[in-house]
């Protein structure tokens, strides 16, 4: 596990450099209410150590929430043996994905040994950089933002369909930008006859 990262809660790790997604936030009479609380990637003894004990107490509450956010979703739109497709959305709307996929890699992580998680997320979990947080009893702070009030399988496929939502979020400008260039390469070549046109009919008269 990665201990601990460069000094302060905006010195992300690479991971989660590209994580501010187009989602849209919560609305409320025009404020928002989604959470972007900055992850803060160290533990309370390097926050304590560093004076920065707010950032620490403050990112830590804030994956709690996120943590009941989750499990409250899969509470809400597990109907018929089926996870709506909802779900992510819901929660989407009140965190920003860093944190969602920060708190869903720490479960899995705590929880590797559980069979009902795919191998897939679990492979998955590894590449994500969650900070070692012990205390000094040797107590893991970690635990208290781990998805364990829905059933594992469960909070398994939210992980899954949470990656897939991503993955495509991210396609998107991609293929808006292909779209453009397609658009822009018609634009000419429809062009191209009109000038033809015009100098046929601007030319000397033979």
């Amino acid at each position: 596990m990665v201990k601990q990262f460069r000094r302060g809660a905006l010195a992300a790790p690479p991971f989660f450099y590209n994580m501010t997604v187009g989602y849209g936030s919560f609305l409320i009479g025009g404020i928002s209410l989604k959470d972007t609380t900055p992850i803060y990637f160290h533990s309370a003894t390097y926050a304590h150590e560093h004076g920065e004990l707010n950032q620490y107490y403050t990112s830590h509450k804030a994956n709690i929430a996120c943590k009941e956010a989750i499990e409250q979703a899969i509470a809400d739109n597990y109907r018929d043996n089926c996870l709506g497709s909802a779900c992510v959305q819901q929660v989407l709307q009140q965190f920003d994905p860093g944190r969602i996929f920060y708190v869903l890699a720490n479960t899995v992580r705590q929880k590797d040994y559980d069979g009902r998680i795919s191998r897939d997320n679990k492979a998955w979990a590894q590449t994500v950089p969650v900070c070692e947080d012990k205390d000094g009893f040797g107590y893991d702070q970690n635990v208290y933002f781990v998805v364990d009030r829905s059933h594992t399988g469960l909070m398994d496929l939210f992980l899954t369909q949470a990656r897939r939502e991503y993955a495509l979020a991210q396609e998107k400008p991609s293929v808006r930008d292909s779209l453009n260039k397609s658009a822009g390469q018609q634009a000419a070549h429809s062009d191209k006859p009109k000038i033809k046109k015009e100098q046929a009919i601007t030319g000397p008269i033979l």
